[in-house]
């Protein structure tokens, strides 16, 4: 079972924790019933704080109501970024979106890349 927890407490994205490498099945199987976000953070970059907060800003929670975001931070979880990166077939990178449906990492952007708009169309489609 995962459980939700707000990582920020006055972000409108309802930030849920992935802080063990177990949680990777169960949102592997969560995934068929409903899209599954990570952003991956590290809480020592300047351009991945920037990227949180662009994407927290233009976060609509209305229009997402329905996907599970999750929030991971590879500094104090190091192994559980790795095993993302494993078990997803994506390159880590920080930060890093990933997007997964039905078992399957469907999209990732890096960087800058990381567009609110994009992630909407991608959950979306």
């Amino acid at each position: 079972m995962i459980k939700k927890k707000k990582v920020f407490g006055m972000s409108k994205v309802n930030w849920q924790s992935l802080t063990d490498i177990d949680q990777l099945e169960a949102l592997k199987k969560q995934s068929y019933e409903q899209p599954v976000l990570i952003f991956k953070h590290s809480t020592s970059c300047p351009i991945s704080a920037m990227a949180l907060r662009t994407l927290e800003q233009d976060w609509n929670p209305e229009q997402e109501s329905e996907t599970a975001i999750f929030f991971l931070d590879l500094l104090r979880h190091r192994s559980v970024s790795n095993a993302v990166a494993e078990s997803f077939g994506v390159t880590h990178q920080s930060p890093q979106v990933i997007v997964l449906k039905e078992g399957k990492a469907v999209y990732d952007e890096s960087h800058m890349g990381i567009r609110y708009e994009q992630l909407h169309s991608v959950v979306h489609a």
